[in-house]
């Protein structure tokens, strides 16, 4: 039988409905364009192009991976965030759209700024830190940090993907420990932690236990790092600058607490697309740390 592109996409699409695949309307699309070497606008431009028996063992191999559990961004080694395209790789977590919440705070944070600098720590692909950066002044610079030398590979190559590497680099830094004076002070520190309670970690789904055990475990309860950062950062801090967490499911009021014990000021939280409470933010004007 002859079939397009699109006919390839739709029977996807609905057998991914079927088999439950959250997202599945995307993750048809985006393994298709994969499959037949397409991006976005190539795969409507050709939708109605027809395709070839290699074409249709291709999408059924690469399937046939989707269906044994490996995540979708983990076989076409790409996804997007914020409309940035990334690299992603299983050295890195998967940005996802719960995410873009703290990149919206961090761009409200510094949009009235033309200077300044910013940290994206625990960084993973940078996906944060390069979203600010791209809806910021371009006098505002970042640094992607992050204990993994094999995440900040994969930071260094968005950022010359996304043409930002005038603009920032790329430190190793263990956020459980003191920062370095030679990082320098900071008018925005952004921290997407590892945030899962170490014993909840075997009782996620399968796909989110593939990536990076690192990325993922915040200690006994979940909140190791946000007790680490907001003592080991607070020196990066310049007067008024301000810290921004995401957070977990029914974590906010934690991490709020948490951070006015540490000496930040006027904390607040925001909220993700579905209402729930993902980002804790405070300002730093203890003179102490100037």
């Amino acid at each position: 039988m002859i079939r397009t592109i699109n006919d390839a996409y739709l029977d996807l699409r609905a057998e991914f409905r079927r088999k439950g695949i959250a997202g599945y309307q995307v993750e048809a699309r985006e393994l298709v364009s994969f499959a037949l070497g397409l991006d976005y606008d190539a795969f409507l431009e050709k939708r109605n192009q027809y395709i070839f028996e290699k074409d249709e063992q291709k999408i059924a191999e690469l399937k046939a991976l989707r269906y044994s559990g490996v995540p979708l961004q983990h076989i076409t080694g790409r996804w997007e965030f914020y409309g940035l395209p990334l690299e992603v790789t299983p050295d890195t977590l998967i940005p996802r759209a719960d995410t873009e919440a703290l990149a919206e705070v961090g761009i409200r944070l510094l949009q009235e700024r033309s200077k300044g600098r910013m940290l994206d720590l625990c960084c993973g692909t940078g996906c944060v830190g390069m979203a600010v950066l791209k809806n910021v002044s371009d006098g505002i610079t970042g640094v992607l940090a992050d204990l993994s030398e094999p995440a900040l590979e994969v930071a260094r190559r968005n950022l010359v993907r996304n043409h930002l590497t005038p603009r920032a680099l790329t430190v190793q830094v263990n956020a459980l420990e003191e920062a370095s004076p030679v990082l320098g002070k900071f008018h925005l520190i952004l921290c997407n932690p590892p945030y899962i309670p170490t014993g909840e970690i075997p009782t996620l789904d399968p796909e989110v236990q593939r990536e990076p055990r690192m990325a993922l475990d915040g200690g006994e309860d979940g909140l190791d790092f946000y007790r680490a950062v907001c003592r080991n950062f607070a020196p990066a801090l310049s007067r008024g600058g301000a810290l921004a967490f995401e957070v977990g499911l029914g974590q906010f009021e934690d991490v709020t607490a948490i951070m006015e014990t540490s000496g930040y000021s006027f904390v607040q939280h925001a909220c993700d697309l579905a209402g729930v409470e993902r980002v804790v933010w405070g300002i730093w004007d203890q003179p102490a740390h100037d």
